[in-house]
């Protein structure tokens, strides 16, 4: 363990936290939406050399905090835009939110140069640190896997590899390859742009495969453009539904119409008269819905099937909740004595979990749906955690709450990373986009514009491939990958850093 004062006597200078921040900031510009992974992997490269330079490890520690401080401020900042939505009750937060997402996130970087500072081969060791505590990150406290450092080859060929060890492996490979250069100088520097090769040239293969055979049923993707600090105003609801009734009845009736998440501003238990007038809008055939459910005094973030004169198909709950944003950590303390809920909620407190992944049966022609809402699509997880293989995944989501900058388009690439790694097609509602139809390989089919109100009509689903090696494996390759390279990091050999 390292002692409290020496950490603090470890403390860099100004320059160094500098420079350090700057490092953990150029590594960010590999995230949505600029994608910048030719800016991004260089500055990996020399955020990794910053943070194996102190001669100590409470050194490291410092170094390891301000870089990620710094590429987890510039990568997350879209994380302020949910508390300017009512800014009066939340506004104060944004910047505690900022900071606390920095350096909280920081920690673990921190956590990993100070461990790696106690081996051998520095360099190596702390891809291996880094890339344990990325996955832990996914795990830890419910988890957070949000930009992830293989997040970015978001775009470029190099991403299909997700489909043998999943984002996790992606990350524990380009720390690697990014290390690399800081232990062999040249011969690193080759290596490197031969594993970045190796990897687009794979993608380029994987892309040229044949397609998977497509499901003959037709989709309507129903996009409203619902701007948050007015979608629950009742005046502005009604205005929304109707806009998405329209929506729904224009043009030949779909097989499946789809809303996007909490698109529903009623309950259905208490406005039965709703859910026919949602399907008289689609002529009968089936709507699946964001919309909240009750049950005594307990809600849920849920999807619904309607169909016919408006009876219930199927339902699925969102489990996978947002802490702070659909339920509160002590959640009756905080409601007793501040006042505060979660602010997504609009039922209760906060929503309540559902019971885990659930594959819906939607008949012959639609086939087995896997049901993301929102922020489930961030964790790989999910769909492996599904109880039968579906024959394509559905995401809801309302993005509203994360801005028009930078959150919607993160939250989007990384959706289709899950399609990579399962190799099933994505169908993606979002209430402010973006809605898309993503196929198997991750590639986009057809989208409508951010920002605009409209329906996207899809005249078939992409189809499955077989299943893929991280589907089937899941997070073991990753693993391995980073105890081999902690093995490595052993190697009694001192490395010079560059």
């Amino acid at each position: 363990m390292i002692g409290r004062g020496r950490v603090f006597r470890a403390a860099p200078d100004w320059r160094a936290a500098t420079l350090n921040v700057v490092a953990g900031v150029a590594v960010a510009l590999g995230q949505a939406p600029l994608s910048a992974w030719y800016l991004a992997f260089p500055a990996l490269v020399w955020a990794l050399a910053r943070m194996a330079r102190p001669a100590t490890a409470g050194g490291a520690f410092w170094a390891g905090l301000l870089v990620g401080a710094g590429y987890f401020g510039a990568s997350l900042t879209w994380i302020v835009s949910p508390f300017f939505i009512d800014p009066w009750v939340y506004g104060w937060m944004a910047p505690f939110a900022v900071v606390l997402m920095a350096f909280g996130f920081g920690l673990f970087w921190g956590g990993a140069a100070a461990l790696a500072a106690r081996f051998p081969m520095r360099p190596v060791a702390l891809a291996a640190t880094l890339a344990g505590m990325e996955i832990l990150r996914g795990y830890v406290l419910t988890g957070f896997p949000w930009a992830l450092v293989g997040h970015m080859w978001h775009g470029v060929p190099v991403v299909q590899s997700v489909a043998l060890w999943g984002a996790t492996g992606l990350t524990v490979v380009t720390l690697a390859l990014a290390a690399a250069p800081l232990i062999w100088r040249g011969w690193g520097i080759a290596l490197a742009a031969a594993g970045l090769a190796a990897g687009f040239g794979f993608g380029l293969w994987q892309l040229g495969q044949p397609e998977a055979a497509a499901r003959m049923a037709s989709l309507r993707l129903v996009q409203p453009n619902a701007e948050q600090h007015l979608k629950w105003d009742p005046d502005q609801a009604r205005v929304l539904f109707q806009r998405q009734l329209d929506l729904t009845r224009a043009g030949q009736p779909a097989d499946l119409t789809i809303w996007p998440e909490t698109a529903v501003p009623y309950l259905l238990e208490y406005s039965p008269e709703v859910a026919p007038i949602i399907t008289a809008a689609s002529g009968g055939a089936k709507v699946a819905i964001g919309i909240q459910r009750v049950e005594g005094d307990r809600g849920w973030n849920s999807l619904r099937v309607l169909e016919g004169d408006g009876a219930l198909v199927a339902t699925y709950d969102k489990f996978h909740l947002v802490p702070f944003g659909e339920y509160m950590p002590m959640g009756d303390l905080l409601q007793d004595w501040f006042g505060i809920g979660a602010f997504a909620a609009q039922v209760g407190n906060g929503y309540s979990a559902g019971t885990g992944p659930q594959v819906l049966d939607l008949g012959p022609d639609l086939g087995r749906v896997l049901p993301l809402i929102c922020y489930e699509a961030v964790f790989p997880q999910i769909p492996r955690g599904a109880p039968e293989r579906p024959d394509w995944m559905l995401q809801i989501t309302n993005d509203a709450w994360f801005g028009t900058l930078t959150g919607p388009f993160q939250h989007f690439e990384q959706a289709r990373m899950r399609a990579v790694e399962q190799g099933l097609p994505l169908i993606r509602v979002a209430n402010t986009g973006v809605t898309a139809v993503i196929d198997a390989r991750g590639r986009v089919l057809d989208a409508l514009p951010f920002g605009e109100a409209g329906a996207l009509d899809v005249a078939q689903i992409p189809g499955a491939l077989a299943i893929t090696p991280y589907a089937r494996w899941g997070e073991g390759p990753a693993v391995l990958a980073v105890l081999l390279l902690f093995a490595a990091a052993c190697w009694r050999r001192r490395a010079r850093i560059a």
